[in-house]
């Protein structure tokens, strides 16, 4: 992503527990998310999967649109989700070169 663009993002758990947010580098943050590099709320409720993004060129539309989604209720978060992601799989999947379900497997091979 260039300067000036910005994203309002949601990621999901497994069982669809979401988080919805913004940020100025959506890899960094998702990869935050994904190895829980800060106590909160995505990782407790391990939110690790990007399920849906949209860009912003100006942050105060970003924050904006993040408000009016967090006001929705669950069943239209989850439409949103389904008509650009119907899978719920994790747009962020190969922006990594390592996933940490893939690492916690390949420590846990070589523990055992």
């Amino acid at each position: 992503m260039h300067e000036g663009s910005y994203c309002t993002y949601i990621t999901a758990s497994r069982s669809h527990t979401l988080y919805i947010g913004v940020a100025g580098d959506l890899k960094k943050r998702v990869f935050q998310h994904k190895w829980n590099e800060h106590d909160g709320f995505t990782a407790r409720y391990n939110c690790d999967r990007l399920v849906w993004f949209e860009r912003q060129q100006d942050v105060q539309r970003a924050i904006a649109r993040e408000k009016e989604l967090k006001s929705w209720r669950h069943s239209k978060k989850i439409a949103l989700i389904e008509s650009f992601n119907p899978t719920w799989s994790d747009l962020s999947r190969d922006w990594y070169d390592c996933e940490p379900s893939d690492y916690r497997r390949s420590l846990d091979r070589m523990n055992s």
